[in-house]
């Protein structure tokens, strides 16, 4: 009779454990510098006035996991996203005589990372419809609003898309999109209200147009929820 208490004894032994053992990361985004940056790196993400993009490494654990771009958006208390900054090889086969050590390195606008501090881990979201020449991200909660293109390239829509969601809250068409003569930007950033919750858009040369968002909640789960018994009022 005493065989199953017995068995519950070991395994919250080990379950403590394991949860004493547990390795804290340390997760920062370190300091800002400037690179060489143009439309000729990056076609799609710059600008044609840009001359240079302010960086910054994500570092976890002492080491540099990624470089990112832009400011961080704090999701919850422990998560928050960053606009990766890609360095790429720009190097033909052919260039210095086609050797391979003869990298020629640009720098890209890149996708929106997921950083959780406590697990360390970096998750690149994949943003529904996301075009990295035409949307503009703005944030709030775990919702990211934004102009976005089908996958034509030829409708410009209205995107709401949140953290965790298989489908985007809001995708409604704005007009057509031609993909050589078009304004920039394409939008001007989306405008968030909270009470109730409402967002507007307003394409370059159009008036705007707002949708309200009813009976949503978060659902992100970050690794650790269902154990995590922290007090949150601390």
């Amino acid at each position: 009779m005493l065989r199953p208490v017995v068995i519950i004894a070991l395994t919250l032994t080990a379950t403590l454990a394991h949860a004493a053992g547990a390795k804290p990361h340390a997760v920062a985004l370190g300091a800002v510098r400037k690179v060489p940056y143009s439309v000729t790196g990056d076609p799609a993400g710059a600008r044609a006035d840009e001359t240079d993009l302010r960086v910054r490494p994500l570092v976890v654990d002492g080491k540099v996991k990624e470089w990112t771009t832009g400011d961080a958006h704090d999701i919850t208390d422990r998560s928050f996203v960053v606009r990766r900054a890609i360095r790429l090889n720009d190097a033909l086969p052919t260039d210095a005589g086609g050797h391979t050590g003869a990298a020629r390195w640009v720098w890209q606008r890149g996708p929106w990372l997921l950083i959780d501090r406590v697990s360390g881990k970096v998750t690149a979201l994949r943003l529904p419809d996301y075009d990295p020449a035409v949307s503009d991200v703005v944030w709030f909660r775990d919702y990211a609003a934004y102009c976005g293109l089908n996958s034509t390239g030829r409708q410009l829509y209205a995107v709401v898309a949140q953290i965790a969601a298989r489908r985007p809250l809001l995708s409604k068409k704005l007009h057509e999109w031609n993909p050589i003569d078009h304004p920039t930007p394409a939008c001007t950033p989306a405008a968030w209200q909270r009470e109730p919750l409402r967002i507007a858009f307003q394409p370059t040369g159009s008036p705007p147009v707002s949708f309200d968002l009813v009976g949503l909640s978060a659902v992100l789960v970050e690794d650790g929820d269902a154990a995590d018994t922290a007090d949150p009022s601390n």
